[in-house]
Formats: structure tokens, sequence, C-alpha cells
């Protein structure tokens, strides 16, 4: 069984598509259709049924698609202990963050990548946590950091930080925050016009829920994907956003806001860092994993 062949039929077989499929190896679909069907003949059973959707696995699919993923596992694992005994941790490690955490833990992460495992690549994208829940469950990435994630089978999720939300507003001209100003209650927010993303970003399900919980709901103004541009509608008069204070201080222009802390209740939204549970952890992953872990507490914890 040819380890390459192995490893394009999983690839089919996760995304479900032998165009997404060939995209993502970066080779021309005809070559890849004729691996995955020599693939077949060798094992002489059908793998995947065809159809003008996609392609699925068979039951005997089904059944290859699992020792596939331990074996292609161990496959690397092989590779990253060759690869220490040489030179340190190596392989390619896909990372997927919201925009606001990517903004704030993007450069750090980075360097102190670089710094750690000079061997190995990391890959960082942003995006909606239920979107990279998806990604990890189709092997697009190896670590997620999410916002609130809902509990999704194969996904394991682990407490990274909770960030306190704010409400956000555009700071008077020649306000001095001494005092800062004070708390205010979630009903009374609930009064206020608010530039907030749209659905299913996670700190707004997480607002409506809140707000549900005391009988309100939103008063939207503006539906607006993307921290910098809800910043800058806030700056402009627009309305009020709810927002972590990093998504705030990290912005071009953090003199421009004015925050306050949000009572009865108070906001707080949990991070978590998730991984697929169909796909055991590489060293090079785990050492990541670690390094997120470490740099969460310094780049994203309040103080």
């Amino acid at each position: 069984m040819d380890l390459k062949q192995l490893e394009y039929f999983v690839r089919v077989a996760e995304l479900g598509s032998f165009t997404r499929a060939a995209q993502a190896l970066n080779i021309a679909q005809p070559a890849l259709s004729r691996q995955v069907r020599l693939l077949e003949v060798e094992l002489r059973q059908n793998l995947l049924v065809r159809n003008g959707r996609g392609a699925t696995p068979t039951q005997a699919g089904q059944l290859l698609l699992e020792h596939g993923r331990g074996i292609l596992h161990q496959v690397e694992r092989a590779r990253e202990e060759l690869g220490r005994v040489r030179s340190g941790l190596s392989g390619r490690v896909a990372l997927g963050m919201p925009p606001s955490v990517a903004r704030v833990l993007t450069v750090p992460l980075t360097r102190a990548f670089r710094q750690r495992m000079p061997e190995a690549q990391l890959s960082i994208s942003e995006g909606l946590s239920s979107g990279m829940q998806e990604n990890l469950q189709n092997g697009r990435l190896d670590i997620a950091v999410l916002y609130n994630p809902s509990q999704v089978p194969g996904i394991e999720h682990t407490p990274l930080v909770q960030e306190e939300l704010l409400l956000v507003q555009p700071r008077p001209p020649g306000l001095q925050e001494d005092p800062p100003p004070p708390p205010i209650a979630l009903k009374d927010v609930a009064t206020l016009p608010l530039v907030i993303p749209t659905r299913p970003n996670a700190i707004r399900m997480h607002v409506e829920s809140e707000m549900a919980a005391i009988g309100c709901r939103p008063l939207i103004a503006l539906e607006i994907d993307g921290v910098s541009a809800i910043l800058d509608l806030v700056a402009d008069g627009a309305g009020y956003a709810i927002l972590s204070r990093n998504a705030v201080m990290r912005s071009v222009r953090p003199s421009a806001f004015s925050v306050r802390p949000l009572s009865e209740p108070a906001m707080n939204i949990q991070l978590t860092t998730a991984v697929s549970s169909l796909r055991p952890t590489t060293l090079t992953q785990q050492a990541t994993l670690a390094l997120i872990n470490e740099l969460a507490l310094t780049w994203l914890q309040p103080g």
C-alpha cells in the first residue's frame, strides 16, 4: 500500500470532494483520481461513492479511513523523531484563531515558534469558531483557538483563558479617564445601538444569550464583521460595541475609545484550544499548544 495513495484517499474522504482535496494537496484532480483508483484496484474494494455532490466513503472506505489516519500519524511521528535526532522538532502546524485573538498573538507566537522550533513551519489563519471546528474535523487545521465553542463530535476542547467583555464607546475630546467610567448594567446596554458582528460570531451569540437570560434583546444598529471596521464605526459615532479589552488596546487608535465594564451580570467569554480527537497530536503540535498556553497568560490575561 503506497503511503502517498493512502494520504490522497484520506484527504478526499475527509473533505468529501476530489476537487477540494486536489486543491488542498496542490495536485491535479485527474492525477488524484487516478491514484485513489489504483488504491481501490490494489485492495479490490470500492472505497468511495462518487456522485455529483462529491465523494463519501463506503463501509470499506470508512474502515480504511480510520486505519489510514493512524498510519499517517505514525509516519509523521517517525519523521518528527528522526528530525529531533538531527536538529529538533519539525513538521507543519496549521493554526486557526479568531481575528481579535490573532491580532494579539500572531507576532509573539510566530517569534517564539521560530526561536524554539526552527525546523518546523507554522501556518496561521483567521476565522469564525464554527468554521474552524469544521476545518479541524476535515484536517485543514491542526489546532484552533475558539470562543465559547459548541461541543462537536471528534473535537477536544481545553480551556485557555477567560476574556472580559466591555462596552466600547468613543471617548469625548479631552476626557481623562481618572477615575475610569463606572460599570453599566446589561439591561441598560440593551437600550444602546450596537455595532456588532453577524451570526454565528461567538461574541454576538454570547451577547444575545446573556441578554435573553435577563429578558432583553440587543438593539442592533449595524452588523459588521471585523474588529477594525467595528472600531472605526464606533469612533465615527455609529454606535457602541461589545469587545474584549485586548481588541481595543491592540487597535490602531486605542486612545479614541472609552471602555466600561458590564454588570448585572458581568460578561466573560471563554477561550479554548481545540484539536481533533481523531488524529493524535504530533510532538510539534503538542509543543505549539504549550506555547499558546504560555503566551496567553502574558498577552490575553487582563492587567
